[in-house]
């Protein structure tokens, strides 16, 4: 059974079209969300979590229609979105306090550990966090609730790289036993090198590919000039993907 599955999404906004967005995650798997600024990453995750209302397109999550089970589903989830700086003035004792309410599953020994863990001091407010310790305490929130998808909008952008190893190294800590997966998206592809198991390509409002890292990679090798030896990486295969649109 797929954790996530996503069959022709679609949004139409005027100035810009989601179109046809099919790709699937397995459990214990890392997918990347692929795509220049502007390209729709945000809107898939938006739109899959009826956030914003797609205009076609199903969602099943562990086996369940997504919009028909959207309460059951979310206690299973788990989302970072972009802008993590509400509640600035609050401590982090305080949001988990009002947070844990609306999770059934809610393990406090558990949150207690990943603070630990994290180096989050529960008497710190937001705003006196970098934006690392932020997506760290969002992720501690996450498991604490024992999310088994965790959805992650630029999870990595504005880190400094020794702050963006750990976190990536804390991905694949996470999905190692098989339980959780992860779904982030983002434009640093260096990332993805590192911890994807599955890369999904958006370009424009449409998907180019969805599959395992791989053969994502394989897929794209006709892009070499003549003569030019090694695998394309991950941001080549953007960059000449990206200049093609220009060429034409």
């Amino acid at each position: 059974m797929h954790v996530l599955s996503v069959k022709g999404l679609s949004k139409r906004y005027p100035n810009f079209t989601l179109q046809n967005i099919t790709f699937s995650i397995k459990p214990g798997r890392i997918m990347g969300l692929i795509g220049k600024n502007g390209a729709g990453k945000s809107t898939t995750l938006k739109s899959m979590l009826n956030l914003v209302h797609p205009d076609e397109g199903t969602i099943q999550m562990f086996g369940k229609d997504f919009k028909q089970n959207e309460e059951s589903c979310k206690q299973d989830l788990g989302v970072v979105l972009g802008g993590i700086d509400f509640y600035n003035h609050k401590k982090l004792k305080d949001i988990a306090k009002v947070t844990k309410r609306f999770y059934k599953n809610w393990d406090e020994a558990a949150f207690q550990k990943y603070l630990q863990t994290f180096s989050l001091d529960p008497n710190k407010k937001v705003k006196e966090l970098s934006t690392g310790m932020k997506v760290k305490f969002m992720i501690a929130i996450a498991l604490s609730h024992r999310a088994k998808l965790l959805i992650l909008d630029e999870p990595t952008s504005g880190l400094d790289p020794v702050s963006r190893d750990e976190l990536l190294a804390l991905f694949r800590q996470l999905v190692k036993g098989g339980e959780r997966s992860i779904l982030f998206s983002t434009h640093i592809t260096s990332d993805l090198e590192k911890c994807a198991d599955d890369i999904t390509y958006i370009k424009d409002g449409k998907l180019l590919k969805s599959a395992e890292k791989s053969v994502f990679i394989n897929s794209f090798q006709h892009l070499k000039e003549p003569g030019e030896t090694g695998a394309l990486s991950l941001e080549e295969i953007m960059i000449r993907t990206e200049r093609r649109a220009y060429d034409v």
